[in-house]
């Protein structure tokens, strides 16, 4: 049977008039966008915005919402507190509306588990308007005889088949696409072909129980990830038999700096002191910072210590290795069923292999790339010397003047913006900065400083933006 080739979408008056923001992608941080844009404060229009997802339903990494595992920032990062904290959309005010707040009082938790800051966050997609899930964006252009960017896109049906084409004009754009799950080249074949078990920790979930079927697992990555499946799958094996690899590239297994002072990193402040960095440095300082986003929390390492501890108490040791200060160099197959790994210690100058039955690769996310989505504009575009998007201090693209909207990015500025850029933390400062440059007012009130650390000898002192464009009377959002 062939496909069923998709329909036109109906002109509706959402598609006829022209937005003041369009979303592309609805996860946490366009979600921000979104719950923050909805009432902004002190202007006497509603924002006209409207975001697109492709995805059926709001879900936050399902394949990682492992029992117990807690986010590492507080409840107060949600979608709008450190912004707005007297927003509806607030965690909460989630939690009274489900009538949970006493209980939650009484559990003085000030991490919540990751199951219910998803659950959190699709208790806001249900009520807010404006949001559209299974709607692809296939391309962006720049009008410039009506000074708009239009939006095409393929509205999906339940299953992802194409059902309508439909577009959409707006001034404003604000990117929200995420990251994808980053699979090493030695392994990129074997997790592709699918013959054996080589799964990302993005899908843990999803095959945990082929995995406990395994005869022998390996780990790889030493992030928090890494740390929580590991922990996971040696609870669920016997002892003694656990027959547990652990392997990863850092020189340890080490905490996640959580100090008062190294948490000032995730700071406006030092976003600012980031940004204005020359690029060289900026890209010679990132990979120096990684125990302060892939580092395991204290939490997470005690009860890995502990569950190891625990399996000596009649003597011997747990079958469990855990190795740090390992890169694989290949991967190939084993007869049908099993995996070899060519692993090299450089400190040691050493090479051995290791054969297992199923491979978890907690190796992290990448941002999804821009320039497909961005084609129609690329001539427009400029770039740095390594022909990455450059993004001023407001998260707008840097695009030609002949374009006089904008274009905001949301964790896919991590070469301009620094480690805090993935963090849930500055969700909510980050798209209060938006809202107020694209409203040309003071939309949110945002504080000047955030951190008793002074970064550098000349302290960056923050402006009111003036560049973004005063709105004119909005159309009304349906």
């Amino acid at each position: 049977m062939t496909a069923r080739p998709a329909r036109s979408a109906r002109p509706t008056p959402e598609t006829d008039q022209p937005h003041d923001l369009v979303g592309i992608g609805i996860g946490p941080f366009n979600l921000s966008l979104a719950a923050l844009a909805h009432g902004i404060p002190g202007t006497p229009h509603p924002l006209a915005a409207t975001f697109y997802e492709q995805r059926p339903a709001f879900h936050w990494h399902p394949g990682l919402l492992i029992d117990g595992a807690s986010l590492q920032v507080p409840f107060l990062a949600d979608l709008v507190t450190l912004a707005d904290p007297t927003s509806p959309w607030t965690f909460l005010n989630y939690l009274r509306a489900r009538d949970r707040l006493f209980p939650f009082y009484f559990a003085e938790r000030f991490h919540i588990q990751r199951a219910e800051y998803d659950a959190y966050c699709r208790w806001v997609t249900e009520q807010l308007p404006g949001l559209h899930f299974g709607h692809q964006v296939d391309a962006i252009r720049w009008n410039p005889e009506r000074a708009l960017f239009e939006v095409a896109f393929t509205q999906l049906d339940p299953h992802g088949e194409a059902e309508a084409l439909g577009r959409a004009h707006t001034r404003h754009i604000a990117l929200g696409v995420g990251t994808e799950p980053h699979i090493p080249e030695p392994l990129k074949s074997l997790a592709e072909a699918g013959s054996v078990p080589v799964i990302h920790s993005a899908d843990y979930l999803h095959h945990r129980e082929q995995l406990l079927d395994a005869e022998h697992l390996t780990v790889i990555g030493s992030g928090q990830s890494g740390a929580e499946i590991f922990l996971d799958l040696l609870r669920a094996r016997p002892a003694g038999r656990e027959k547990l690899h652990w392997l990863a590239r850092t020189p340890a297994f080490a905490p996640m700096e959580y100090s008062k002072l190294g948490l000032e990193h995730f700071t406006p402040d030092y976003t600012r002191y980031f940004h204005a960095l020359p690029e060289p440095v900026r890209d010679a300082l990132v990979p120096h910072q990684w125990q302060l986003h892939k580092g395991i929390d204290h939490d997470t390492i005690t009860a890995i210590h502990e569950e190891l501890y625990r399996r000596t108490l009649h003597g011997g040791w747990p079958d469990a290795t855990l190795t740090p200060g390992v890169c694989v160099r290949t991967a190939g197959r084993v007869a049908t069923t099993r995996v070899e790994l060519h692993l090299e210690h450089p400190q040691q100058g050493t090479r051995s292999r290791l054969t297992t039955d199923a491979v978890v690769l907690a190796t992290g996310y990448r941002e999804r790339p821009l320039d497909q989505m961005l084609d129609g504009l690329h001539t427009h575009l400029r770039r740095d010397t390594s022909g990455r998007p450059r993004i001023d201090d407001q998260f707008r693209l840097d695009l030609d003047p002949a374009i006089t909207g904008n274009i905001y990015v949301q964790n896919a500025e991590r070469h301009t913006h620094g480690v805090g850029a993935p963090d849930l933390g500055l969700a909510a400062w980050r798209s209060a900065t938006i809202l107020n440059n694209l409203t040309g007012t003071t939309a949110y009130h945002l504080p000047q400083r955030t951190a008793f650390t002074t970064f550098g000898l000349t302290p960056h002192t923050p402006k009111i933006p003036a560049q973004g464009p005063a709105l004119t009377p909005l159309v009304q959002s349906n």
